[in-house]
């Protein structure tokens, strides 16, 4: 599926999600949002809230951070071979 992550390059939360997307090594397309929230049409339109992270997996669409890094984990993780 396609991970979309919608964030902001300096919230500290969007970079924990962004340091879990390279160490599982997904590849997701990164969209950078306005900072100011009420700008933030594109995540608005996608998980009704103005709030980043946010992240889509296919129809998923995930909000809080813990919730996003926990996803990845559970379905991006590499098994040992």
């Amino acid at each position: 599926m396609a991970l979309t992550l919608y964030h902001v390059e300096w919230c500290p939360d969007c970079i924990a999600v962004r340091e879990t997307l390279s160490r599982l090594g997904a590849a997701y397309t990164g969209v950078i949002v306005p900072d100011a929230r009420p700008l933030r049409k594109q995540v608005y339109d996608v998980s009704g809230q103005y709030f980043v992270p946010v992240l889509t997996d296919g129809d998923t669409v995930l909000t809080e951070t813990d919730d996003i890094v926990a996803h990845l984990e559970t379905h991006y993780a590499k098994t040992p071979s």
